[in-house]
């Protein structure tokens, strides 16, 4: 006989794969599910798992990002260092400033390091144009995609400066660059007009090294550069290390939920190929007695059965790398806007692994009941056939019977029990599922939780700006940042607290400060007047209650070795002062080193931005129109807050997550789907007698999904727990990832209507794939069934 797909051998495979079109078709299609799950979770993974280091290679980043005095390194100075030990490959001198521009509604944005590059491309730091044109001509700026948003937008204008005469710069694109070399891009001459006094020109260069993937490396190279021109030729180095471990921080607490969900499929896909193969092992006792009277070896059944499960699961496999794909396409493409990164695709590899891991487990999962077939005795087989053991479950029928409910219901209670294998399978399919769906839910709230609780500024009813609408959007965390502002604050506050409908305001600074322990600039959000309504969740202590006060993040603990307690020196320009930690804060911004501090300890500090809350029955707009009017004398402006939205992030994960959920819920059906159309089958001729008795299609139905109405109660109660215990070990882990604790606002998001509402989808579960076959069931005729042996 020949091993696999002709002979006789053959023909069993082919004849077990069409007799049983709906085991066929249920491992085929739950293949596909998990392997699709797979692939996006897997790709997602790919893509999420250091997303600097695929945009730093497609881009050929720059490992050092060097800025020289050109009056002390000259071109030809520069232009030898490209021969030094150890560079790779190297691009520049651009000339390179920083401007203070002002948009047109008067608002100011952060100093933007301007480089002058004649197009995007080159040996280093080739850069990714997502929207627009490179500059063509002087009057031109192309901006850093991170200040793409609804103010600022291709087409939009700046003045270079505040002065009268200032340069008017047209926005004609944004630029993605990994390593960070600048903010902004323009022609090389309009950089050099746009140098000042204050901010002369001078020169970048960019190298690649050989041995650049360590900090000590990375410092041995600053020095070959060093040494290489004259002293004091070197101005600054920034290392692409530092943007990796913050892009590589945000992208690492993703990893933990989609390793999660990858298990989850895994185990689900184990249970439901192995329960198929196991039932289909079970209904052809006779027929695997009768191929081994006729001369089938052990060996040939076992190889038979497991190819009857391999086959349907190999198009399903197929079938689910091509949905995988599909469906992570757009997830990639926000995924690519969130990081900042070059184009995602799915990875190469993921669709030769995935398949390949997923047909191992359908061979092993199928070769465990298959290996039962093999050491049936052939007379054994025979004589049993497809029948249960005489009074298996007749217990279960007695005391079901006892219950005040109808017949058919008692009736399919009592079922389930004359399988107890394929009932562990049924209750373990149920379960893996609704551990998916509670784990979901508590995942997308607490995701929602952390999106809340990121920037406490938009809780806001209104918000008064004193440079206008630009200072609200214009960059990132730039809604309080730039140059000094063109109202008085004294004043603006006055007019605040003169409107009517006022009930509680603060003013907000975001400076640069200087921190004792901490090497480079820190930013400092520093607050005047109560700012409780604007506080930031706390995992320990307590938020600011006056001068002399320091609130910081986990990380911020961790870098300097402090705890609340210890007192810390922060120095703003020339005012240094000693402030004492009060609070640990949940606050990821900045990598993880934002303080908060009270105004009033820093003597050249003023509010750029007011935050308001307004009387109940007070309309938010009508409140920000007058006070506008009232403010706008002044040269500030006040806007009504609308609804915050969520992060991109947010939506993405909160995307992902249903995604999967829903893949892993259909899975679970289809195990559903899968025994209840064998204990049908098993059964016709019962239901036969019962129909010829008086039964009716409605209570044939009722009777079909009784007899899992129990099972999905009990997988219910199984799977909340095991949900919400999944849901408080990987939550945890995902904030260490992103380098913080979390507060109880995101780890505690179940309540007991809720846990009592997830148990019921064990039944809805259990219900949604009994719903087919109870309709067969229904329909079936009873000479038909009674005909059925």
């Amino acid at each position: 006989m020949s091993r696999w797909g002709t002979g006789a051998l053959g023909r069993i495979v082919r004849s077990g794969v069409g007799r049983r079109r709906v085991q066929t078709v249920v491992i085929a299609v739950a293949t596909m599910m998990a392997v699709a799950s797979a692939v996006v979770a897997g790709s997602l993974m790919v893509a999420t798992n250091a997303p600097f280091d695929h945009a730093f290679a497609a881009q050929h980043g720059a490992h050092l990002t060097v800025q020289f005095d050109p009056s002390k390194a000259g071109a030809a100075r520069l232009e030898a260092t490209r021969q030094l030990d150890g560079v790779t490959a190297s691009a520049g001198p651009y000339p390179i400033t920083t401007i203070h521009p002002v948009d047109g509604h008067g608002g100011h944005l952060p100093g933007l390091t301007l480089v002058g590059r004649s197009d995007p491309g080159g040996a280093v730091d080739h850069l990714t144009l997502k929207s627009g044109r490179w500059a063509r001509k002087p009057g031109e700026i192309v901006l850093s995609s991170t200040f793409a948003g609804p103010f600022l937008k291709t087409g939009s204008t700046l003045k270079a400066s505040e002065a009268a005469n200032s340069r008017t710069l047209t926005v004609v694109g944004f630029a993605l660059s990994a390593s960070r070399t600048a903010d902004a891009w323009a022609l090389p001459a309009q950089v050099r007009g746009l140098a000042s006094k204050d901010s002369p020109v001078t020169s970048q260069m960019l190298y690649r090294f050989d041995s650049a993937g360590t900090k000590g490396q990375i410092t041995a190279d600053r020095k070959k550069l060093a040494a290489a021109v004259p002293s004091g030729a070197l101005l600054g180095a920034q290392s692409y290390l530092d943007t990796k471990h913050a892009a590589d921080q945000g992208a690492a607490a993703t990893i933990p939920f989609l390793i999660a969900f990858g298990l989850l499929g895994i185990v689900m896909s184990v249970i439901i190929v192995g329960s198929v193969v196991s039932g289909a092992v079970g209904t052809s006792l006779r027929r695997i007695g009768i191929l081994k009277a006729i001369g089938f070896t052990p060996r040939e059944v076992v190889r038979a059965y497991v190819a009857q499960a391999l086959i349907p699961a190999g198009v399903g496999i197929a079938l689910g790398v091509v949905l995988g794909n599909l469906l992570a396409v757009p997830l990639l493409e926000d995924t690519e806007q969130v990081y900042g990164t070059a184009s995602l695709a799915v990875a190469w590899w993921v669709d030769v692994v995935v398949p390949a891991v997923a047909l191992l487990i359908v061979g092993i999962a199928a070769l465990v009941p298959a290996l039962r077939a093999g050491r049936l005795r052939t007379v054994e087989a025979i004589a049993v056939g497809r029948a249960p053991r005489t009074g298996r479950g007749q217990w279960a029928h007695r005391a079901a019977g006892r219950l005040p409910l109808p017949r058919p219901v008692t009736y399919g209670l009592a079922s389930p029990f004359a399988h107890p294998v394929r009932t562990a399978a049924l209750l373990l399919a149920v379960a893996f599922g609704t551990v998916a769906t509670t784990f979901a839910v508590g995942l997308t709230q607490s995701l929602n939780a952390v999106g809340r609780a990121s920037d406490p500024e938009d809780r806001a009813m209104v918000t008064a700006v004193s440079g206008g609408p630009a200072a609200q959007d214009s960059g990132p965390r730039s809604k309080a940042h730039g140059a000094p502002p063109s109202a008085d604050p004294a004043k603006v506050r006055a007019a605040i607290k003169a409107q009517a409908g006022t009930t509680t305001y603060y003013g907000l600074s975001q400076d640069d400060v200087t921190v004792a322990g901490i090497t480079g600039s820190v930013q400092a959000s520093l607050y005047q007047g109560d700012s409780s309504s604007g506080s930031y969740e706390m995992l320990s202590g307590h938020w600011l209650s006056g001068a002399g006060q320091l609130v910081v993040s986990t990380r911020f603990l961790e870098r300097t070795g402090t705890r609340i307690g210890d007192t810390v020196r922060v120095t703003l320009e020339k005012d240094t002062e000693t402030l004492r930690i009060v609070g640990e804060a949940f606050d990821t911004s900045d990598d993880g080193l934002h303080i908060h501090a009270d105004i009033a300890d820093f003597a050249a500090a003023e509010p750029q931005v007011f935050y308001i809350e307004v009387k109940p029955g007070v309309s938010p707009g009508t409140y920000a129109r007058k006070l506008s009017a009232a403010l706008k004398p002044l040269g500030a402006q006040a806007f009504a807050n609308s609804a915050s939205e969520q992060e991109n992030m947010i939506i993405i994960l909160d995307a992902m997550a249903v995604l999967l959920t829903l893949m892993l819920v259909s899975v679970a059906s289809l195990g559903v789907l899968n025994s209840v159309v064998l204990e049908t089958r098993e059964r016709v001729h019962d239901l036969g007698v019962c129909k010829a008795l008086g039964m009716s299609p409605r209570q044939t139905v009722s009777l079909v999904l009784a007899s899992v109405a129990g099972i999905g109660l009990l997988g219910g109660l199984i799977g909340v727990p095991g949900g919400f215990a999944l849901h408080g070990f990987v939550l945890p882990v995902m904030g260490h990832a992103a380098g913080t604790d979390l507060p109880p606002s995101v780890l505690d998001v179940y309540d007991a209507p809720q846990l009592a509402l997830l148990a019921l989808a064990g039944i809805a579960i259990a219900m949604l794939g009994a719903l087919l076959p109870a309709g067969w069931a229904a329909r079936a005729r009873t000479a038909t069934a009674l005909r059925t042996e």
